[in-house]
């Protein structure tokens, strides 16, 4: 075998990113294929070896010894005669027969001496043969082969290597799954973005991008890999924008503490897009957990809001005092005091009353974030005891409803909420706006004659 042939196999290797083995594999099996489209015959079961150091092929015709017991009686004339292999998984029912308990009449097989050999010959050529192994024979190579066997050599070639490299691509990416990676923008179909990933070709469905981000034809993202499907046309790998993993993995890029392992992500709470807590403990007294994600001037942190399109990322010490936590996971807002209550699972916080808003957030979006990040359900108590429950604000928000204005009344007053309702708050606003008016009109009329007044003492 010329030389060169063997640099080609080195060549496809490193191009297609498929071991030597498997295109050592293919090359035999197209060998293999050639020689029985032109000097076979039907039924054989022909191999092929190559030595890539010295780049010859040995072929050899393979049989399965058997004996007596293993063979089924003669067919008798006009009986139909069946070609099996003992060791094939024919299909029953939906079910492999190799899977279920077979009867021994069901094991046994159709004598054909292209592919058995009975015991006592095969031990003429191999006395340590046993029933069950196979008996390999050498076979002359050919010199070279004809049209149509080097066509279908490389019909077997270019479909196993194709084969190996699906096989291959699904294997890279399904290690990778729960990863961040960088693509590129291919195209935009149906509202899907379909990203290249280098090797293979990912698909960011629409329900996992970040509402309101664009996706320009050529423009690069950090995307997290969900899952690697296998699919007759090639692996499917499905990726996402939204999910909180994503953060910890750009963390995980961007500071060396938590890739060594000193600084721990315990929790994270995301809404993709728009604001995100994270929990973070150090291992080692002396590493500050918080500052290690910040990095200096905020270079970190700013490095991973950037990649996520401005999205705001509150960084939160973790603690195993519940209470602590809470109180933490509310931050930018100052906590007086917290009440655990172990057995609803609930926390009642108390803030100053200039925090009150801060530790709500818009629409509720902070404490809702605190909540998801502690498992907690909580409650902020002003200081003058007033009471906004977590809860209620995230059914509000979730539902989609009008937003209504929820009167704070002090709990030794009013043990409810008293709500007034949007139409009610319009009136009055209305009333208030017509009496300003009315106001102001009788202000002008009052000024209007005191002016009339002094131009006439002018003129006289």
């Amino acid at each position: 075998m010329d030389r060169d042939f063997l640099s080609a196999i080195e060549q496809i290797c490193e191009e297609r990113g498929i071991s030597k083995e498997k295109v050592l594999e293919t090359i035999e099996m197209a060998i293999a294929a050639a020689y029985k489209k032109e000097q076979g015959r039907k039924g054989q079961n022909i191999r092929a070896k190559l030595d890539l150091v010295t780049g010859d092929a040995q072929l050899f015709q393979v049989k399965l010894v058997v004996d007596e017991s293993m063979l089924k009686p003669e067919p008798e004339e006009g009986e139909e005669v069946e070609e099996e292999h003992p060791l094939a998984g024919r299909q029953r029912g939906g079910k492999s027969l190799e899977s279920e308990e077979l009867s021994e009449e069901e094991r046994k097989i159709r004598f054909n001496p292209e592919k058995h050999i009975m015991l006592e010959d095969a031990r003429k050529e191999n006395k340590d043969i046993q029933v069950g192994e196979e008996l390999s024979t050498p076979l002359e190579a050919s010199s070279g082969y004809g049209r149509i066997a080097a066509q279908t050599a490389k019909q077997v070639i270019v479909q196993r290597i194709r084969e190996a490299e699906k096989e291959a691509v699904y294997e890279e990416y399904k290690e990778k799954e729960g990863t961040v990676v960088s693509g590129m923008v291919q195209r935009l179909e149906r509202g899907n973005v379909l990203f290249d990933l280098g090797r293979g070709n990912g698909i960011l469905p629409k329900e996992e991008q970040i509402a309101g981000e664009y996706y320009k034809i050529g423009q690069r993202f950090r995307i997290y890999i969900l899952e690697v499907q296998k699919g007759p046309q090639g692996s499917a790998i499905l990726l996402s924008r939204i999910r909180p993993e994503m953060i910890v993995r750009l963390f995980e890029i961007e500071v060396p503490e938590i890739a060594a392992g000193t600084v721990l992500v315990k929790a994270i709470a995301r809404e993709a897009g728009s604001r995100s807590k994270i929990a973070v403990f150090s291992t080692e007294e002396k590493i500050d957990p918080i500052g290690s994600l910040v990095g200096q001037k905020g270079t970190r942190v700013q490095a991973v809001i950037n990649e996520l399109g401005g999205e705001k990322i509150d960084i939160i010490q973790w603690d195993e005092s519940p209470g602590k936590f809470v109180a933490n996971s509310l931050s930018p807002a100052k906590v007086i005091d917290v009440e655990i209550r172990e057995r609803e699972r609930k926390a009642v916080v108390k803030v100053p009353e200039d925090q009150l808003s801060l530790a709500i957030g818009k629409r509720g979006q902070n404490v809702r974030l605190a909540a998801k990040l502690t498992g907690w359900k909580i409650d902020v108590v002003s200081g003058k005891s007033e009471v906004v429950e977590a809860e209620k604000i995230e059914e509000k928000d979730e539902a989609g409803e009008e937003e209504k204005t929820t009167e704070v009344v002090p709990e030794d007053k009013a043990p409810e909420d008293k709500i007034i309702e949007p139409e009610e708050a319009k009136e009055e606003v209305a009333e208030k706006t017509e009496k300003k008016e009315k106001e102001k009109a009788e202000e002008k009329e009052e000024k209007k004659p005191k002016k009339r007044g002094r131009k006439k003492k002018a003129e006289g």
